[in-house]
């Protein structure tokens, strides 16, 4: 066999992986429709019909027929699971029995709508989340979606109905499902059917007719759900094709789209574009934030919007990526170059163009800076009904600037001993260069500028003839003003650059120590859990936080002793530790799984499998946890996990 014919060995192993996670995963079917009434259910209960006639263990965990009796009908002789009941807000609200289906353990379980929200207080926020844990378990499942509810297609289905759908899928589900059946009716059909009274009952028929279900709506919706089909099944044929013709580098898409998020609420539409991009042509899809020391100044609503923004894009299936640096442009090009990124997406900023003059935005830098990586500028829409987060407005102190005009003060002291010694105005001026470098350096951009005009002004008010006034004679002098300012504003930016670089490296060799020490710690303690214990105390001093890290013991989890000496733990917080445990992901505060919870729950897990849980608790619920604190806390999280696995 020819050397480049051989398949690559990482690729092989990696297929042979990926297979075996399948294997062991239920399989998941989907009815796909592009609007309620299509006959998704129906065909859902016309397949579970035929599988029960085959001999198949199946059970309905849940079902909606709205009433319909054709529906209806297809209900006979299949076993269904009691619904579980939950009040709320004197309403009694049917969900599906995770549990149940889970202790019931059928071949097939059939979990209708699967965009659907789940009541306060269930284990998920969404059912697509309960579809997973039943996969997760080995269960095959049956359920419906219609086109609108993929997170994906949110704007695009807001611009062309009008309708904003909150109830979203990611489509990572979508797109890993094993079987996608699309249901289709004309919409010539599908109206008649409406005002037939077989969708809604007449009074929302006739709302329906009006709005949602006009036929250049349910026209564009269906060709939107053949086309998302379509660049489903591109992709699945493509990975067929690789895997069973062995020249993967010959055909391998190696395509690579990064986009750029930020704390605006136009980026969550930029994410969404960005994602189709990529789901389009198969491409690798990377989502990259900058951490510049200005991140400090960001308002609460600015941090929120792109901790938000950074969540959407990874349940969209990116890989996240939180870069460091002042130079936004310079750090984004750096790093698609070293990822072989051939597409940047990014949204258009909206500074004024004298702005642009003074200071190029991002869009203009990348554009110079790109070379080769084709470079896409989308326009960003808001959110229908947020309004954009109101600019920073840092609590600013305001003692920097009389501290700068006291440097330029203590320069003019030296500036007229020098005139008293006779020395010429070159030599004078000099002196109150080091003020505005002074300034910049300790204090920052700003506190350099007013120390730059404030020197400018002192000179020419003591050291300028006539003396004592800002008039200038000599036109000789007022050249060497506008030199003497433009010198000291480009000074005093250089130095303030300098001293966001300084800090933006001080904040990566804290990162950097920490993670050393931390490997040193756990490289000088031997024993499981006396290795637990310490590694428990040093994440709480790292991060101020509470701490608990879970071992297991036997069937059970049992807490590690307390950073607080306590031994116990809480029923529900052994519970969100097992979950998390189980199924190998994050649970509890700032995830999707169980929300509620005050800790963040980190498997500790290598490549074999998740030995332990690491709990570190939150400032508060629901907290917008910034993406550079949880990468640090992902890589701490290994760090222990290598060394227990070490130990064990």
């Amino acid at each position: 066999m020819d050397e480049h014919e051989r398949p690559d060995p990482d690729d092989l192993l990696r297929r042979l992986q990926d297979e075996e996670r399948r294997s062991q995963r239920g399989k998941l079917k989907i009815f796909f429709g592009y609007v309620a009434g299509v006959g998704k259910t129906y065909a859902m209960l016309e397949s579970a019909q035929r599988q029960v006639a085959a001999g198949v263990d199946l059970v309905i965990g849940y079902a909606e027929t709205h009433g319909r009796r054709e529906t209806d009908a297809l209900l006979t002789g299949l076993e269904m699971l009691p619904p579980l009941e939950v009040e709320y807000r004197g309403i009694t609200l049917r969900e599906l029995d995770l549990d149940g289906a889970l202790a019931r353990r059928p071949a097939i379980v059939l979990v209708d709508e699967l965009a659907h929200s789940n009541a306060p207080g269930l284990r998920h926020p969404k059912r697509w989340q309960d579809v997973e844990e039943l996969l997760g378990a080995g269960i095959n499942v049956y359920t419906t979606l219609n086109v609108q509810h993929l997170e994906s297609l949110n704007d695009t289905i807001r611009e062309t109905t009008g309708v904003q759908v909150r109830e979203t899928v990611p489509d990572s589900i979508f797109d890993e499902a094993d079987s996608v059946e699309v249901v289709d009716l004309p919409p010539g059909e599908l109206r008649e059917r409406v005002s037939q009274g077989k969708v809604y009952v007449p009074a929302q028929a006739e709302r329906a007719m009006e709005n949602f279900f006009r036929g250049a709506n349910l026209g564009a919706l269906r060709e939107i759900t053949f086309r998302r089909t379509a660049d489903r099944t591109h992709t699945h044929m493509e990975d067929a094709r690789v895997a069973a013709g062995g020249r993967e580098q010959t055909w391998r898409i190696s395509d690579t789209l990064m986009v750029c998020v930020g704390p605006s609420p136009t980026s969550a539409r930029i994410v969404r574009t960005s994602r189709r991009m990529a789901a389009s042509t198969g491409a690798r899809w990377i989502a990259a934030s900058v951490e510049t020391t200005r991140m400090r100044s960001m308002s609460a609503a600015q941090r929120e919007t792109l901790m938000t923004n950074m969540r959407l894009a990874e349940q969209l299936g990116a890989e996240m990526a939180t870069l460091m640096g002042d130079d936004i442009a310079d750090e984004i090009v750096s790093y698609a170059q070293a990822q072989n990124v051939s597409r940047i997406v990014i949204g258009k900023s909206r500074q004024p163009r004298w702005r642009s003059l003074v200071s190029p935005n991002i869009v203009d830098s990348l554009l110079r800076r790109s070379g080769d990586i084709d470079i896409y500028v989308v326009q960003g829409l808001g959110e229908a009904g947020q309004a954009p987060p109101a600019p920073a407005r840092p609590p600013q102190s305001w003692r920097p600037y009389p501290a700068s005009v006291g440097l330029v003060v203590l320069a003019w002291v030296v500036a007229f001993l020098l005139q008293r010694a006779g020395l010429s105005e070159a030599n004078k001026a000099i002196v109150f260069i080091p003020a505005v470098i002074g300034a910049a350096l300790w204090w920052g951009l700003w506190p350099g500028v007013v120390a730059s005009g404030a020197s400018v002004l002192a000179f020419d008010f003591f050291f300028v003839p006539p003396y004592y006034t800002f008039a200038v004679r000599d036109l000789q002098y007022l050249i060497t003003l506008l030199v003497f300012l433009a010198v000291a504003l480009l000074v005093g930016t250089l130095a303030a650059r300098l001293r966001r670089q300084v800090q933006t490296s001080r904040q990566r060799e804290q990162r950097l120590e920490i993670l050393s020490r931390l490997s040193r710690t756990l490289a000088a303690i031997s024993g499981v859990h006396q290795l637990a214990a310490a590694a428990q105390q040093e994440v709480a001093t790292i991060f101020g936080r509470p701490v608990r890290i879970y071992l297991p013991h036997g069937a059970l989890l049992e807490p590690v002793v307390s950073t607080t000496g306590e031994q116990a733990a809480a029923p529900h917080q052994l519970a969100v530790a097992t979950w998390a445990f189980e199924h190998g992901k994050f649970a509890g505060n700032a995830t999707d799984t169980l929300p509620d919870s005050p800790a963040l729950y980190l498997p500790l897990t290598t490549a074999q499998n998740t030995i332990g849980v690491l709990a570190v608790e939150l400032p508060g619920l629901h907290y917008s946890l910034p993406p550079e604190t949880r990468r640090l806390l992902e890589t701490v999280a290994g760090l222990i996990a290598v060394a227990l696995q070490r130990e064990g």
